[in-house]
């Protein structure tokens, strides 16, 4: 319920910042209790669920739609900010919000907690600190360079603050991400492949997106449909992947598959020209990857917090969660980053490394702009 109100207070916020700073503080606040909110709703679906037969159909309903939020999410968008303002796409989480609150209080019973441990503020501000500066490093290399001392500068850091978390972890009374945890090998497997997923997802979306409406000249809603089968399939495959076929077959033989699926789904779109058409060029792909997610997204949430204790589903389900958002961080930023090289080699190639305007160099980045 915080969760759910900060997230409302803070969308409201956001879509009324006047500048670019406040919009900034607003998004930062959504992600706190975003963090508040993703995980303890993982949480409460791993217990109610814990042993139950219908706990496959569980997984895959949730897989099914944290693996197609984002699509859905660029359908609304793309409504919200053609027929009124793009504030409105974080004015609307009002409403999402005011539902999922109504529904908590009238269907989640209140269950005190039966030990409140001390939080492990080292593990907290070394993890934290760590990956915001892997994160930063990767942006950063985007407008600088890989040779930058503020790109490695911050890579490093980020690898060393990490390697304290992990030693920290192991002599913590009690540790923000308990070892025993990541120590199990289909746990461990099942985390690391929800941050390679969110990582091309989010990839799919970004890079997509800008595709669609710049190079074939799709407006925002039609952008929003073209996205619509890849939703229909993630969805489908992510319920067949986890009631039918996870309980004979096991994680290891849908998530291996499901990425290399994905990955071929990417290496497919990687072919879209100036002249493609969205039936023969841009929808086969993308059901490909759909298909890839759908098989690693609801498998791996459903292995990760698995045979865990009442006691650990909110820390496995905060690795769950973490691995995906993470793992969008980077992939968004270490593909704006590739983006933004192959353009700065392109125009150097075919425009010149710099143009005279009124008797100033410019370069060819800025041509561009």
């Amino acid at each position: 319920m915080a969760g759910l109100a900060g997230f409302a207070a803070a969308s409201a916020a956001g879509g009324a910042a006047g500048s670019f700073g406040a919009l900034i503080a607003a998004r930062a606040c959504k992600g706190a209790f975003g963090a508040l909110l993703a995980p303890a709703a993982l949480a409460v679906l791993t217990t109610t669920f814990s042993g139950s037969k219908d706990r496959g159909k569980a997984f895959g309903v949730f897989g099914a739609i944290a693996g197609a939020g984002g699509a859905v999410g660029l359908l609304l968008g793309g409504l919200l900010t053609q027929y009124l303002t793009w504030r409105w796409c974080l004015h609307v989480n009002l409403i999402f919000a005011a539902l999922a609150g109504l529904g908590a209080l009238a269907l989640l019973p209140r269950e005190p907690a039966r030990r409140r441990p001390r939080m492990d503020l080292p593990g907290f501000v070394t993890e934290g600190a760590g990956m915001f500066c892997v994160v930063y490093g990767f942006s950063n290399a985007a407008s600088h360079s890989w040779s930058a001392w503020s790109t490695w500068g911050f890579l490093v850091a980020g690898g060393v603050l990490l390697t304290i978390f992990a030693w920290w972890e192991t002599r913590a009374a009690e540790p923000l991400m308990p070892l025993r945890l990541v120590l199990d090998r289909n746990r461990a497997a099942a985390y690391l492949s929800t941050l390679i997923a969110g990582a091309g997802m989010f990839g799919i979306f970004l890079f997509l997106t800008y595709s669609l409406q710049q190079t074939l000249g799709f407006s925002p809603v039609t952008t929003g449909v073209a996205f619509l089968p890849m939703v229909a399939c993630i969805m489908v495959c992510a319920n067949v992947a986890n009631i039918v076929l996870l309980p004979r077959i096991g994680p290891r033989l849908l998530v291996a598959p499901g990425m290399l699926a994905a990955a071929a789904g990417l290496a497919w779109l990687t072919r879209i020209g100036v002249h493609s058409s969205y039936l023969t060029s841009v929808l086969p792909p993308l059901l490909v990857s759909a298909a890839g997610i759908g098989f690693i997204v609801s498998p791996s949430m459903n292995t990760g917090t698995s045979g865990v204790a009442a006691s650990d589903a909110g820390v496995a389900s905060a690795l769950v969660n973490t691995g995906q958002q993470v793992g969008g961080s980077i992939g968004t930023s270490l593909l704006n980053t590739m983006a933004a090289g192959a353009a700065a080699a392109y125009l150097t190639a075919n425009l010149g490394p710099r143009t005279v305007v009124d008797g100033h160099p410019v370069p060819a980045l800025a041509q561009l702009a």
